[in-house]
C-alpha cells in the first residue's frame, strides 16, 4: 500500500509544538503534503526539514508568516518542481510537485477569498490559471495525485451550514462550478468521495476557530486528494484524523494499492 496524507498546518512551528511530526512518523505515511507553513526557509529546524524517516521539499512565500507548502517523502523523488510558473502566485508559495517513476504528487494551497474582495478576486485569478494547468497535467498521461487545501466545499454535503454560506467564499456558485468542471470536463477524481459518496460529518477537514465549531463539528470539507483515474481506482480506504488537533484543519489520509 502507498499511504498519502495531506494537512494544512496553519503554521509549521505551531503544529510542531502540538506533536504533528511525532504523529506523522507513527502513521507511517509514505508521502505527506503540507500547506500553510507560515515560515520561510531559515525558520525551519532540522527536525522540520527531515522528520524521522522523511525528507522535505518546500515552496515558501516571500511574505513572512504567510502561506507556503511542502512535501515530505520516505523515498527520494526523481524530480521536484517548485512553483507553478506564475509570478503572482509563486511569490505566495502555493505549489510543489514531486515525481517518481510512475506517479507525481502535488501539494497545492489555493488562495482563500474570505478576508476581502481583493483576495476573492485573487482567488478567481488563481482558478483561471489553475484550470488549464490541471488540463496540462492530465495531458502528460501520468498518474497524479493533487493534494491540498482547495478552499472550496464542492457540494451541500461538504459543509454543515450550507444554506447560510451560499454567498460566502469557499461555497460560492462560481467556485463550486469550477470544481465540478475539474471533475466532469477534465476527468479528475475526488478520491474521498469516490470511496464515501454519502459521508457528511466524518468528512469535514476544517473548522472555524469562532464559537464552538470544532466541538459541535460545524465543519467544511475543503482538503482533497484529487487524482487521475488510474490511481484513484487504486484507493482502498480514506480517513480524516480527529483524535488530536494540530491545526484548524485535520489530516486526510488515503491508502492506495500502489507502489513507487
Amino acid at each position: 500500500m502507498l499511504r498519502i496524507t495531506t494537512l494544512n498546518l496553519n503554521g509549521i512551528r505551531s503544529a510542531a509544538t502540538k506533536g504533528v511530526f511525532e504523529w506523522m512518523t507513527g502513521e507511517a505515511a509514505d508521502i505527506v503534503c503540507t500547506q500553510e507553513l507560515k515560515a520561510q526557509d531559515g525558520d525551519l529546524t532540522a527536525g522540520m526539514r527531515a522528520p524521522a524517516g522523511y525528507r522535505g521539499w518546500f515552496h515558501h512565500a516571500e511574505k513572512k508568516g504567510y502561506s507556503g507548502v511542502g512535501i515530505y517523502a520516505r523515498h527520494e523523488p526523481e524530480k521536484v518542481t517548485i512553483g507553478i510558473g506564475s509570478e503572482e502566485f509563486d511569490a505566495e508559495g502555493r505549489y510543489v510537485r514531486a515525481d517518481w517513476n510512475n506517479l507525481s504528487v502535488i501539494s497545492v494551497y489555493l488562495p482563500s477569498g474570505s478576508s476581502s474582495l481583493e483576495r476573492q478576486q485573487a482567488k478567481f485569478r488563481f482558478l483561471d490559471l489553475f484550470f488549464p494547468h490541471l488540463a496540462a497535467l492530465r495531458a502528460e498521461g501520468r498518474e497524479i495525485v493533487v493534494c491540498g487545501d482547495w478552499n472550496i466545499a464542492h457540494k451541500e454535503i461538504d459543509l454543515k451550514n450550507w444554506k447560510s454560506n451560499q454567498k460566502n467564499s469557499g461555497f460560492l456558485p462560481e467556485e463550486r462550478a469550477w470544481l465540478s468542471r475539474v471533475f466532469e470536463e477534465q476527468g479528475w477524481a475526488d478520491v474521498y468521495r469516490r470511496l464515501y459518496p454519502d459521508t457528511t460529518g466524518d468528512a469535514y477537514t476544517w473548522w472555524s476557530n469562532r464559537g464552538q465549531a470544532w466541538a459541535k463539528n460545524v465543519g467544511w470539507r475543503i482538503d482533497y486528494q484529487i487524482a487521475t483515474p488510474g490511481i484513484a481506482a487504486a484507493a482502498r480506504q480514506a480517513s480524516v484524523f480527529k483524535a488530536r488537533r494540530f491545526s484548524d484543519h485535520a489530516p486526510l489520509t488515503v491508502d492506495y494499492d500502489w507502489q513507487i
